[in-house]
């Protein structure tokens, strides 16, 4: 039997604050969650999964990035370069120092919420356009400064080799077990962030987003949040970049231009601003979205194309694609795929009755 909403029965302020209130919403997560941990590894070819590893690292990029744009309205065009600083920092602590994931992935963080606070000074005077340039010279001023310290980027093509993670004394080299280890940090991200945006720093957060001045005025410092907001964002931005660096097994600057932080842009503009499920939708979406062009470009592309035609047409399709989703969602569902989700959810959730 459903379990639906008749009414506000909450009698604590714990029942009240609870993330799954519903019965059904807490079976769900939990049939989730054996699917991920427990299905999907064992049925599963290790091509899919390692798509899956891409999407996992993606969602932790995306959150960081939603708090800061979709939860506090502030703007950034940089966040591939604070990716980089955490992984150029853990693939330094786990070269030179020869020193393991659990030490250089939260030194990652640490070193990347540092820039990010540094690079959010001009939030506190700026806003909109403005911010979104200034983040945009940061990005500018990481990649340089990587690609010109070799103490930094380790000298030719700015490249790192960096171990696989080690656990137990097993070196994590396939996909399965790759799998798992990202997964858990997945789950931390998400977990994470939906108790800080539930918490007084995320509902300072929403209150400057939603106006600034009248936060102040109820006595919200929002220089202090905003900075906290960036940092908060980049320490995510800083996780992922490591996550991907233990992935590939090589830091690389290539791995973090420009183009990346368009890309977790366009993951929270599609799958919904101010929403931890948007970010998730939104990463899972923009990283397939290329796999699955592919794949339609090799099905169908011989009937019209040559071999060799075939992977320009391939790229072409993507930006087409990608560049036509972003101004459908802007113009046609600014709350992107959550809100459609949500849609479908409450009218199951009065179903069969149409009111």
């Amino acid at each position: 039997m459903f379990h639906r909403e008749a009414g506000v029965f909450k009698t604590t302020y714990a029942a009240d604050m609870a993330l799954y209130p519903l019965p059904i919403a807490r079976w769900a997560v939990a049939g989730v969650a054996l699917l991920f941990a427990v299905v999907l590894p064992s049925l599963l070819h290790e091509y899919y999964l390692s798509i899956i590893n891409l999407v996992l690292i993606a969602i932790v990029g995306a959150l960081g990035l939603n708090i800061l744009v979709g939860y506090t309205g502030q703007i950034s065009v940089g966040h591939a370069a604070f990716m980089s600083v955490g992984a150029y920092t853990a693939a330094n602590l786990a070269v030179r120092l020869d020193l393991p994931f659990w030490i250089t992935l939260p030194a990652g963080g640490l070193m990347a919420a540092l820039i990010g606070a540094i690079v959010g000074i001009p939030s506190l005077r700026i806003k909109g356009l403005y911010l979104a340039i200034a983040t945009l010279a940061g990005q500018l001023i990481i990649e340089w400064t990587i690609n010109h310290v070799p103490a930094i980027s380790g000298g030719a093509q700015a490249s790192i080799e960096v171990p696989r993670p080690t656990l137990f004394g097993t070196e994590l080299k396939t996909q399965g077990q790759l799998y798992f280890f990202l997964l858990f940090f997945a789950a931390l991200a998400i977990v994470a962030t939906l108790n800080l945006v539930r918490s007084r720093i995320g509902r300072a957060f929403v209150a400057i987003r939603d106006q600034d001045i009248a936060a102040e005025i109820i006595g919200i410092n929002i220089y202090r949040y905003k900075l906290l907001s960036f940092a908060i964002s980049s320490f995510y931005a800083g996780v992922c970049g490591v996550l991907y660096t233990y992935y590939l097994g090589i830091a690389n600057y290539e791995q973090f231009q420009i183009v990346v932080s368009i890309d977790y842009l366009a993951m929270i503009i599609i799958g919904g601003l101010g929403s931890v499920l948007g970010s998730i939708l939104g990463a899972i979406f923009v990283t397939m979205l290329p796999i699955v062009i592919r794949w339609i470009v090799e099905g169908f592309g011989s009937y019209f194309f040559t071999a060799s035609e075939l992977a320009g047409v391939s790229s072409s399709a993507r930006l087409i694609v990608f560049g036509s989703l972003i101004i459908f969602f802007l113009v046609v569902e600014p709350e992107g795929l959550n809100r459609l989700w949500r849609n479908i959810r409450n009218y199951f959730r009065v179903w069969p009755f149409s009111y």
